[in-house]
This record gives C-alpha cells, structure tokens and sequence, in this order.
C-alpha cells in the first residue's frame, strides 16, 4: 500500500447515508472492510431510501473498477470523480479489506458480529501499519465507544452537516438600535408606486443578504427588507404593515414582528422559495395557508395549493391505511385541516356559506404524499412542504426541482422537533435549504421565535 498522512475505514452507515462519501476524504486513503461490502450487498434490495443509496455506492465501486482495470486490489483504486458527481478532486485511493486478520478472540468470542468484525479488522490495519494514522469514520456512537475503549481512533462522518452549529444558521432577521441612521451620512430615499426605499453603502459590513429582514429600533419601529445587495450598495424597501386594520390577509393579521415579515415574504410575487422555521404556536402553517389561499382565490396567482409533508410518526406506527392518496395522507395533514378551520369562517351565509367555501376549497387545495414526487412539473402552483426538518437534503433537492415556472414553494419546519432517526438539526434538509439559498435574489427565510397559539403552548414549548 502506499503511504499517506491517513486511512480512513467507512463504516456501513455512512455509506447508506451518503453514497458520495468514498469521494469525499481530500488526498486521504478510504478503506473498506469485507465486513462492509457484505452489509451493503444485504440492504441493497428495495426502494427505501437506503436501498437506493446503497446501490450507487455499488456502482460507485463498480464504476472504479472498470476505469482502472486493476489486476492486484491490493494496490488500491484511485479515488477518481464519476461524472456528474460535482465535488472537489480526491487525491486518496480506495482500498479493500483482501486477506482476513487473526481474530481477536475479545471481540469475537460470543458470535461474529458486523460491529466487532469491523473493530477487529481496524485493530489489525492498527498494529500492521504503525506509521499511517488510522481512523474508524461511523455514525453509530455505540461502535465509536467501543473504538474508543479498544485504542482505536473513531470519528462521526462531518461531511453531511450543512454548519458545524445550529447556532450559526441564517436566522433570515437582522435588529438594529435606532443608531443605525447615524452612520448612514450616504443615506438615499425615495417613494416609487405607494413604496418607500432606501440605499445607503454598507462599506466593510458584508452581512447583507437578498430579502434578509431589517428591523430597526422597538417593536414600534421600522421593518423593511433588502431588496438588492450589491458590493458597493444594499437596497431596502419599507415592509407593508399586516398588523391591524383594514389589511389582512384572508382574515389574518400578524400578532408580532416576525410573522409581518413572514406575510410579505409569502406575498410577495418576486420570491419563489421562502423558508419558515420556529417552533410550535409560531403561526407558520396558519400564515402560509392564509398567503397561499389569498393569491390563489383572490389574485388568480396560483391555480391551486399543493400541501405535502414526510410521513414520519411520533409514537408507534398506525399500519398501512386504506384509501386514495389523499385518504392516506389524511392522518398526517392535521395541521392542514386545524387551521382550515379557522380560514374557512365565512363572515355570512352560514353553515350553507361554510359549505360552499368548504367545497371552493378542496378543488383548489390539494393533498399529496411526497412518494409520488419523482417526475413531476409543477406549474403556477403554490407548493408547501410541511415538516421539512424531517426531510433529507437530497429528498430536498428532489423536491424544490419538482417547481415549474410560476410556481412557488414554501418551506415549514422546527429543527428543534425532528423525527426521523438519522437526521440532526445540522443535518435536516430544512437547514441545508436555508443555508444554501440565503445568497438567491427570489428566495427569503425569517425563523419565528415569539409563540402565538396559546399561553399553554408557548409555556410548554419553552419548559418541556
């Protein structure tokens, strides 16, 4: 083998989670244990997601081998790019586990398990090679702890994280003391169709970004949003005020300063992908709702409401459902139907006027079950996507390329309230959205803090 700084041995589950994670160890060698390839070859069957990651790290492998044409695996396969993978240049080789180790009767003295098969075989890499760094790389802590207990060097797979803290996530918010005037002597405003805009320059600060929400001094002070960031110039616009009053969005007014920004990122017709995240009672779903059935009834933006979500329970699972595809995903849009009800108030007619406005609705809201997203073109739709903390960024990507043109799409979700097992808030496809498309000209985030549902839901949310 040929030397270098260090080896890393992949686990298994860092495969099934990220099939382009052999390309993505820098100039550094990757080591595959006999171990691993079995367990791939046993979970490759199915269409889960892991089956289908899983079998393109086979063809990964496959593609490798048949590039390179290697006789003798002992001498390793360059860790060449495939096509259409856009990554940095990996300078390492990938190796194969080609002769078993003497067995190491501690571990493997009450069964062969995949877990210590491993182990042994990073033991023995560790006592042959002593001049090379040797790293276990797992996403399974109790595997790292047994490494860690035996000598053996184990790290968790970083590479999937969108940032390194949840606390350096956009927040969409920036807050300024009424000072911030007084730094501006290249202060330029001006009124254009009913708006009021300002330009100032913002010198070294480069902590702008497009749609990103301003508000200065207190409650009562000024909201705007950036329109345009350029390098020498940060464009702001006065936000519409949906406070009280006369204007409201489908009955709805905004209760705080986030949720006002929140309705005039949804509203506003040049923003095609906006991404709402707080907790629970912050009104995301309720606000959503009311923007997407006001341009979709009213100003014939849109010509419906799409709604899906990821099917992952809390507790136990309730078994296989009977039905459509909307009588399935019924069970999960409860959030859907709650704050229907309260949009569906009409202000006459009575229960004939709530029946007609029920049924005006089901033709223009629409209920759909993320598994039957592949392949298809959504064209002037107003598309939401609840609970996105529970999605996987790749399933994002699969989504958000599902938009057509005039088509919009909203993003809800608290990372704070993830329930699919292998994903963590630096993980969550909600966060990469956020992080990857604070830059973009049509796309605004806020994150909700101030609890509107209940002085019981707030209290818990921050006490439980």
């Amino acid at each position: 083998m040929a030397r270098s700084k260090r080896l890393y041995i992949v686990d298994t589950n860092v495969l099934m989670h990220d099939p382009t994670s052999l390309f993505r160890f820098d100039e550094h060698d990757v080591f595959l244990p006999m171990m691993v390839l079995e367990e791939l070859d046993a979970a490759k069957k199915g269409l889960s997601e892991v089956a289908r990651n899983v079998r393109q790290v086979s063809r990964f492998i496959g593609e490798l081998m048949q590039r390179q044409n290697v006789s003798n695996l002992d001498e390793g396969l360059d860790l060449l790019l495939p096509e259409g993978v856009d990554l940095p240049r990996s300078g390492g080789k990938l190796y194969f586990q080609t002769s078993m180790p003497e067995q190491h009767s501690s571990l493997l003295r009450d069964g062969s398990f995949a877990d210590n098969e491993i182990l042994s075989t990073a033991l023995a890499l560790k006592e042959n090679d002593g001049e090379r760094r040797i790293i276990l790389v797992s996403k399974d802590i109790n595997l790292r702890i047994k490494a860690a207990i035996l000598g053996v060097q184990a790290e968790d797979y970083y590479n999937d994280r969108a940032l390194d803290d949840l606390s350096l996530l956009y927040r969409g918010l920036r807050v300024q003391d009424t000072g911030f005037w007084d730094d501006r002597g290249d202060l330029e405003s001006w009124n254009d169709s009913g708006r009021t805009y300002y330009r100032f320059n913002p010198g070294s600060d480069n902590d702008w970004y497009p749609n990103q929400c301003l508000a200065i001094g207190a409650d009562s002070g000024i909201e705007a949003i950036v329109k345009t960031r350029d390098p020498d110039s940060v464009k702001l616009r006065l936000v519409d005020d949906y406070y009280s009053g006369s204007k409201s969005i489908w009955g709805i007014h905004a209760r705080n300063r986030e949720q006002n920004f929140a309705l005039n990122l949804l509203m506003d017709p040049d923003i095609d992908f906006v991404t709402l995240m707080g907790t629970a009672g912050t009104g995301k779903t309720l606000l959503t709702l009311a923007a997407g059935l006001a341009q979709t009834m009213d100003e014939k933006r849109y010509s419906e409401i799409i709604v899906t979500r990821a099917t992952v329970s809390i507790g136990e699972d309730i078994g296989f459902l009977p039905g459509t595809e909307e009588e399935k995903m019924t069970p999960w849009m409860g959030a859907l139907t709650d704050n229907l009800e309260v949009l569906m108030q009409p202000q006459e007619g009575g229960e004939w006027g709530r029946a007609a406005t029920n049924d005006l609705l089901a033709s223009r809201v629409k209920v759909r079950s993320l598994s039957f997203m592949r392949g298809r073109t959504f064209l002037n739709r107003y598309v939401i996507i609840d609970e996105a903390q529970n999605i996987t960024p790749k399933q994002m990507k699969a989504l958000v390329t599902r938009a057509g043109p005039g088509t919009k799409m909203i993003c809800l979700g608290n990372v704070e309230q993830i329930d699919t097992p292998y994903l963590t808030e630096t993980t969550s496809g909600l966060t990469f959205a956020v992080d990857r498309f604070k830059d973009w000209a049509h796309a605004g985030h806020i994150t909700l803090r101030r609890g509107e549902r209940s002085r019981l839901a707030d209290y818990a949310s921050k006490a439980l």
